[in-house]
């Protein structure tokens, strides 16, 4: 895979596949999982279970109708500042440049001047503390209808996070256990001031690279200072120009700018849908490229393993069934899934019990487990021989740093027990304990909430862009931080709270949250669960849906 114009895909056989398994009288097409037992018997299947439930008709009726009514007090404000009735607080052109090419499009920035700007305070909320199970959070007010903002001073404490990607519980103000980190400080300094091709390879960054390749049980791997840059810079090495990328619809906007920059034909599938993804690689392998017919140089599958959005996890047993088929390569973006699941945080290669050299390409980043910043590439040694070569970040990005690398260190051997302690493993079950327990009971109280049952991320639709307003500032009074999401993030119609599960979160925390959403859901009447399952996440016939160019 290394040259991004080399090598033609071969056809294959063609036939239908299927992956319907029912359990208990409930019909999952999904596949199962096979899970990995620690005292090393035989594995146990149990079933995959997503759940993307829809809302009921009035539900989205009186969403649409919210959106529209605010479009239309949004055209009337504009009317009045136009008229100077009202004070104009967005950026506009200056007087003398009104015979330029405009800076600033003034319809594309309706959305955020009109309805984002009357919710913005749910967002960019300063936080003064380490991200930990709790946090501080700097109290501010705003004089101008959230416009600006000013802080008043006061500090408010012990605000339970379930907002931050810090799964493990590992992203916590300094204590004994980071001693290594502040030598590294100490001997190395904060910066490296140099690229990775340059004068900026460390020997902790050969380090750990080499205790990465270990983690993954694969045979080299290289870290970069950015987990976004990890993507968008790293997938124009790997294809470009007479390559094909098959993309899952809800891929994460790094791999989307990387599959963009690379000058590769992009089609799009539908999540987690074999049927779509199969028609995809059978008409690329059937036809070849457009106008010439000519063979693809390459077929590359682009999948994330946790989807941060919907708390979905990939089907990757199948996915993989069919990158063999087809003789396509995978990439797998495993940044919320490398540690948060797994019987030993391995991500979802681990958790499907599948063999690491079925996968092409790993990607992750250090940022959520691992309390850090950064990412990885990681797989055959020739792969990442050809990244240190050919990789924008390698050639252009500053190294990441000392500190950084060896706080990645500290922590990947703690997963793997190389510290003499089972304290990482303990993390990882106490992980997927809480996942369990708050996701049903968050479904019991009648929440609709997607996603797998064994995922940390956990996404409760709101729906009403009010209802996602009201829903933040009322938790924040009863000292809850959480993350609210909308469009452009999620569709226009699914906005929705998106919570982050934590092993540092004791069994107190999340009754204390499961009480306040209980009492919130009353209030604001977001309990829309009916138990009824979408066609969504499931196994569409292969006619029964036209696929976009």
């Amino acid at each position: 895979m290394a040259d991004p114009g080399g090598g033609a895909v071969c056809n294959g056989k063609l036939h239908n596949q299927s992956a319907a398994d029912c359990h208990g009288g409930n019909c999952w097409k999904n596949g199962v999982v096979k899970e990995s037992q620690q005292d090393g018997n035989s594995n146990v299947y149990k079933p995959f279970v997503e759940s993307f439930e829809e809302a009921p008709l009035h539900v989205m009726v009186f969403t649409y109708l919210g959106y529209g009514i605010g479009t239309l007090f949004g055209y009337l404000r504009d009317f009045l500042r136009n008229s100077g009735i009202e004070k104009c607080n967005a950026a506009v052109e200056r007087e003398e440049q009104k015979d330029f090419v405009p800076l600033y499009q003034n319809f594309e920035n309706f959305y955020t001047r009109n309805l984002y700007m009357r919710i913005r305070d749910n967002w960019n909320r300063p936080i003064c503390s380490a991200p930990g199970a709790v946090f501080d959070v700097m109290e501010r007010v705003t004089d101008d209808y959230n416009w600006t903002f000013r802080f008043t001073g006061r500090i408010i404490k012990d605000v339970i996070n379930m907002g931050s990607y810090n799964f493990l519980g590992l992203a916590a103000k300094y204590d004994e256990s980071m001693r290594t980190v502040k030598e590294v400080l100490e001997t190395y300094g904060l910066g490296v001031g140099s690229t990775r091709q340059e004068m900026g390879t460390l020997d902790k960054h050969k380090e750990l690279e080499d205790l990465v390749a270990k983690f993954l049980n694969v045979e080299d791997a290289m870290v970069f200072g950015m987990g976004f840059a990890t993507n968008s810079m790293n997938i124009p090495a790997l294809v470009g120009k007479g390559c094909l990328i098959l993309s899952d619809e809800l891929n994460h906007a790094s791999l989307v700018l990387g599959a963009r920059l690379s000058g590769a034909t992009i089609r799009i599938f539908k999540h987690n849908n074999m049927q779509s993804l199969e028609k995809l690689l059978r008409d690329a392998v059937i036809y070849g490229q457009p106008r010439t017919r000519r063979a693809w140089k390459k077929i590359l599958i682009l999948v994330e393993g946790i989807y941060s959005m919907e708390g979905s996890i990939v089907c990757l047993p199948d996915i993989v069934a069919l990158k063999k088929k087809y003789k396509a390569y995978l990439y797998i973006d495993e940044a919320h899934s490398i540690g948060s699941v797994g019987p030993t945080g391995r991500g979802v290669v681990e958790f499907f019990g599948i063999d690491p050299r079925e996968i092409d390409v790993f990607m992750g980043t250090f940022t959520k487990s691992f309390g850090a910043a950064g990412g990885y590439i990681a797989g055959r040694k020739d792969l990442v021989d050809y990244l240190r070569t050919h990789s924008h970040s390698a050639a252009y990005a500053t190294s990441m740093s000392p500190p950084v690398a060896e706080q990645i260190i500290r922590v990947m051997k703690l997963i793997m027990g190389l510290d003499g302690t089972t304290e990482g493993l303990q993390r990882v079950q106490q992980l997927a304990r809480n996942t369990r327990y708050f996701r049903q009971r968050l479904s019991k109280m009648g929440f609709i909430v997607y996603g797998n049952e064994e995922s940390p991320v956990v996404p409760l639709l709101l729906y009403m862009p009010a209802k996602v307003a009201a829903f933040a500032r009322h938790l924040l009074k009863r000292k809850i931080g959480v993350v609210v999401v909308g469009f452009p993030a999620t569709p226009l119609a699914e906005a929705r709270a998106r919570f982050c599960v934590s092993a540092a979160h004791t069994r107190e925390m999340l009754d204390t949250v499961l009480e306040a959403l209980d009492e919130m859901g009353d209030l604001l009447d977001v309990k829309y669960s009916r138990n009824r399952k979408s066609a969504r996440p499931e196994l569409y016939d292969e006619m029964s849906f036209e696929l976009e160019d």
